[in-house]
């Protein structure tokens, strides 16, 4: 009993110091954030945020419209500004914005469709339109998730480390909508989708669209939060003269900005520090640029810096908050799909790649998303990972918006030596019989007309059914051996004969997927092969003469592996392309046939030495088995392309088709240093054996009968690569230019 009033002095002297710190707290003043607007201008705010941070001034609420609320709802779930200058300058904003997924996300047909069109029009009743917006605005939804998920369990923004709200547009009814409960990145992503740019936000049956239409700074709403002192940061653009208003983009951008900027002569005032970073030498897209106008918004606050510290001052006590951490890795415990009626779930999961009660890797995750999305067959996906009583684990709920839009029209442009130029008009059909079916047509006009026709039924992992036809040709001089006997008289003092190739190949086949980039075929085809010449004149001197009419009859397999990042200047990845032809009968001109095989393949490796020097290793080779009287399916090396026939393939050094045998072998050395974005220079080297039964004779192994270099300049351009090469052989002493412009096709 005796101790007990002394263990009511220390507890009183313990409870006073902090009673007196808690309402010494409650007397600091309450100080809101309020950003606005200004697509890549935005980046100024982590400036701002860096010097805030530096002199520990604790924010009380965040306001954003846009891209101020992107930083600003980041900012408000823990993440510092070097934070945010970290992740922000990780980001490759071409990608992030264009909604350009990962080459490995999307399937073969899809890679394909990448590499080849320039333009992509909606087309359904006989009408081309113009879709909705440039990009769906996925990338950055998946983004914002993954940054966000550390308070993905929070529905209620004002119970966020920093309570937070952002202003979104009622597309129907032009109100602006204050945002401050719901799914905050999906909130955060209505905010800042600017119109054309990205499509509307739908939330709750309300179409949403960038806020700052109609509110791109709210200050008088935080002021309404109960904040004593409010900090505005703006980067909104000022009104441009007339010298400055040159094209249309610039002048509707003007007269987009009267309403924000006129709005912002009685808003600066409204706040008590304000902010106004010198971005004007930056616009809206100056993505790539992030970094200096991160610099330009941290000065702006350095010339704020005696305000801000008198603020520091009169709010003393400093409560440090405790770091977001971004997941590498997540449990889902179940898969829920919502709005999918035309595609099942079996398609959808196959896609993904995950199907619950599974621990996976976040990069696994996002690829599983990014895999469903690049089918483009969805305009939208919003997903959420809602904690279970489970520390780190999940139940994944996806809402899918399925396109309606089945029928599509694309165009591309080409020239190379070969083919000389072309026009390309292709029509695709989804859905077309069934609900995972694609049809298309290419068109192909020009020097040398061509078409390609292909139906796929699309089954992923299971089996998927597909039929092709395709009709190729082109003209040139080549080696005479693909078309004579080796025995035939005409080969006497004859090295080149003028040809026209035409090929009418025809298949039916099935496909199965496996290990996610392994793509197995095995088929039927039919090939109709007709080569003529004018070179050799038949006997009444007018004729052309022909070499080769037949239509061969074979049974096929193939077995592709694809993992490089870029199909035509890849960094890293692994390519395998093997086939496998039984030919089992012939009719027409080659009325001597016997049964014969042929197979083939090519492998490539690249890696990367740093991020502008990569190098791509080659291999190539095949070869013939059984009846070796058939030699216009034999193989032929030379010139430079991708989109060569039958048994055909580049070889530096030597022109179009100029080496042939029924067997070779090829390897090539590729160093790309990419001196500018998207600026190539290239320095290759290849070395090759061809010759009849040179695997039977060993004569693969012997030295280098054939050898040849190149330097070359590309550039990745929209129409796709334009391309010009230089190539010698010192075999031969000759030397070759090569040009290409556009996607192959």
């Amino acid at each position: 009993m005796k101790i007990t009033p002394v263990i009511v002095v220390l507890f009183l002297m313990v409870l006073f110091p902090a009673k007196a710190q808690e309402h010494t707290r409650a007397s600091e003043p309450k100080v809101g954030l309020v950003l606005s607007g200004g697509g890549a201008k935005g980046f100024a705010h982590i400036g701002v945020l860096k010097v805030i941070d530096s002199l520990e001034i604790n924010i009380d609420y965040v306001a954003g419209t846009s891209m101020g609320a992107i930083i600003g709802s980041l900012y408000a779930s823990g993440y510092s500004g070097k934070q945010l200058e970290a992740i922000f300058e990780a980001q490759d904003f071409d990608i992030l914005i264009n909604d350009d997924f990962p080459r490995a996300s999307k399937s073969f047909y899809e890679r394909e469709n990448t590499e080849k069109y320039v333009v992509n029009l909606p087309f359904d009743h006989f009408k081309i339109a113009l879709p909705s917006a440039l990009s769906r605005g996925q990338n950055v939804y998946n983004l914002m998730y993954q940054l966000l998920l550390p308070v993905s369990d929070i529905s209620e923004f004002n119970k966020l480390p920093i309570p937070f709200f952002c202003m979104a547009t009622n597309m129907e009814t032009g109100e602006s909508l204050l945002m401050e409960k719901g799914k905050l990145a999906e909130a955060v992503a209505a905010s800042g989708a600017l119109p054309s740019l990205f499509q509307p936000v739908v939330i709750d049956g309300n179409i949403l669209i960038d806020g700052g239409v109609t509110n791109n700074f709210p200050v008088e709403e935080l002021r309404a939060k109960g904040m004593d002192v409010i900090i505005g940061v703006d980067v909104q653009d000022a009104l441009k003269d007339r010298e400055a208003l040159k094209s249309a983009p610039e002048i509707l951008m003007q007269i987009s900005n009267f309403r924000t900027i006129e709005a912002m002569k009685t808003k600066a005032d409204l706040t008590d520090i304000y902010i106004k970073p010198d971005i004007s030498d930056f616009s809206l897209i100056s993505f790539d640029e992030g970094k200096d106008i991160i610099s330009h918004g941290t000065n702006a606050a350095l010339i704020q810096l005696e305000s801000l510290k008198a603020l520091k001052a009169q709010k003393p006590h400093y409560v440090e908050r405790p770091k977001a951490k971004i997941l590498d890795s997540l449990k889902i415990r179940s898969v829920s799909l919502d709005g999918n009626e035309r595609y099942t779930r079996s398609y959808m999961i196959g896609r993904l790649k995950f199907k619950g009660d599974e621990k996976i890797s976040y990069s696994d995750f996002r690829e599983g998303i990014n895999n469903l999305i690049a089918t483009n067959n969805f305009d939208a996906f919003r997903y959420f990972l809602e904690p279970t009583e489970n520390e780190m684990e999940y139940d994944f709920k996806g809402k899918i918006v399925e396109s309606e839009t089945t029928t599509f029209l694309r165009l591309g442009l080409h020239y190379d030596g070969l083919y000389k130029s072309a026009l390309l008009a292709n029509l695709t059909k989804k859905k077309l019989l069934f609900n995972n079916d694609i049809a298309s047509l290419d068109v192909i006009l020009g020097d040398h007309s061509r078409y390609n026709l292909d139906y796929f039924i699309d089954k992923g992992f299971y089996i998927s059914l597909g039929l092709r036809s395709r009709y190729n040709q082109f003209n040139k001089n080549v080696n005479p051996r693909l078309a004579l006997d080796e025995d035939s008289p005409l080969l006497t003092g004859l090295n080149k004969i003028d040809a026209e190739i035409a090929d009418f190949t025809n298949q039916i086949y099935l496909q199965t997927i496996f290990r996610k980039d392994f793509a197995l075929r095995l088929g039927a085809e039919h090939k109709r092969l007709k080569i003529t010449s004018e070179t050799i004149l038949g006997e009444n001197q007018e004729d052309e003469i022909t070499f080769e009419n037949t239509d061969y009859f074979s049974l096929f397999g193939t077995l592709k592996f694809d993992n490089y990042d870029n199909y035509h200047f890849p960094k890293n990845g692994f390519y395998f392309n093997g086939s496998f032809h039984l030919y089992l009968d012939a009719s027409g001109f080659n009325d001597e046939f016997l049964e014969f095989s042929i197979a083939k393949a090519d492998l490539g490796y690249a890696f990367s030495f740093n991020d502008k020097l990569a190098m791509k290793v080659e291999a190539n080779g095949g070869f013939k088995i059984g009846d070796m009287s058939t030699q216009t399916l034999g193989f032929a090396i030379g010139g430079y392309g991708n989109n060569f026939i039958n048994n055909f393939s580049s070889f530096y050094g030597y022109d179009y088709l100029a080496l042939s045998g029924d067997s070779f072998v090829k390897g090539t050395l590729t160093l790309d240093y990419e001196i500018f974005k998207k600026h190539h220079i290239l320095l290759a080297a290849n070395y090759a054996n061809i010759d009849d039964g040179i695997f039977e004779s060993g004569a693969f192994i012997s030295k280098v009968d054939y050898t040849g270099y190149a330097l070359g300049y590309s550039l990745e351009t929209f129409l796709g690569p334009l391309e010009g090469k230089y190539t010698f052989s010192p075999e031969t002493g000759k030397s070759y230019w090569f040009f290409n412009l556009g996607f192959w096709f």
